[in-house]
């Protein structure tokens, strides 16, 4: 898209959370705005891949009556710009704006209470880490690793009863924190389910991107939103850094544990060494 009016959609866009369907409307207009604003809303449906609802929703969203009154505001945006910029440069953008996250990150790093809460987290056992929905990959992960260096991480990723039950068998075996990952879109039983943990007398740490969120410590990071889905390069960070300080607040089990699983996947021969060809 031609740099003349990418700034300008930019600027529509700018700080509102579109659902996956409205990304995809934005990512044709973003490539294809000089088309776009020749088109009637079941044509921009059409060459979108969405439903023509979707697109009157979509203006809504923008604060436009319908899809007509985006349109008109667009076309000035178009008027004598002719220069088309890569495909890729919505990609380049998302990468970009992942980048000013983790920037933003470093520098609140000052802020998070990473020391103290490792050391809480390293001396709870055992230890439920909660992630339902898309917060499962970053959950799994922060689980992966911190089960190198604790003796008991509890890994929950499935709702209704079953996590209930993970989190009352938790509390029951002494489990006095859980980690929950909460990012968006946020289900609404990963809230029901710590309101019950609260209730249990567990104490909730939350990575999230959300700096209100209820819980008695907030990691909080924000997502990539410039794809159709959300990217969470910054939540990993943060999550990687909380494993650090777990491992840094009990240095003697952390070496310990780590030298114990370097000798089984040596006698195991789990990885690859030496030239894999």
């Amino acid at each position: 898209m031609a740099d003349g009016y990418q700034g300008g959609l930019s600027v529509l866009l700018d700080g509102r959370r579109l659902s996956p369907v409205q990304r995809r409307i934005a990512h044709y207009l973003s490539e294809h705005l000089d088309e776009a604003i020749f088109l009637s809303s079941v044509e921009l449906a059409e060459r979108a891949g969405v439903s023509q609802p979707s697109v009157t929703r979509f203006a809504m969203v923008l604060g436009f009556a319908g899809y007509p009154e985006l349109r008109q505001a667009l076309r000035p945006l178009v008027l004598g710009v002719g220069v088309q910029a890569p495909q890729e440069s919505l990609l380049r953008g998302a990468i970009d704006a992942e980048i000013r996250n983790l920037a933003l990150v470093r520098e609140r790093l000052p802020a998070f209470p990473l020391k103290e809460l490792g050391e809480q987290l390293a001396a709870t056992e055992p230890l439920p880490v909660v992630g339902l929905r898309v917060s499962c990959g970053l959950a799994t992960t922060f689980a992966y690793y911190a089960r190198r260096i604790h003796p008991d991480v509890r890994l929950l990723t499935h709702g209704g009863s079953e996590l209930a039950d993970g989190l009352h068998a938790a509390r029951r075996a002494g489990a006095e924190w859980v980690v929950a990952v909460v990012l968006p879109r946020y289900p609404v039983e990963v809230v029901q389910a710590l309101e019950y943990a609260a209730k249990l007398g567990l104490r909730v740490a939350a990575i999230t991107d959300r700096s209100d969120f209820p819980a008695e410590v907030v990691l909080d990071a924000p997502v990539g939103d410039r794809l159709v889905f959300d990217s969470h390069a910054a939540p990993l960070a943060l999550a990687m850094a909380l494993v650090e300080a777990m491992a840094d607040a009990a240095p003697l089990r952390t070496q310990a544990r780590l030298e114990e699983y370097e000798r089984m996947t040596d006698e195991t021969g789990t990885f690859l060494t030496g030239d894999p060809a």
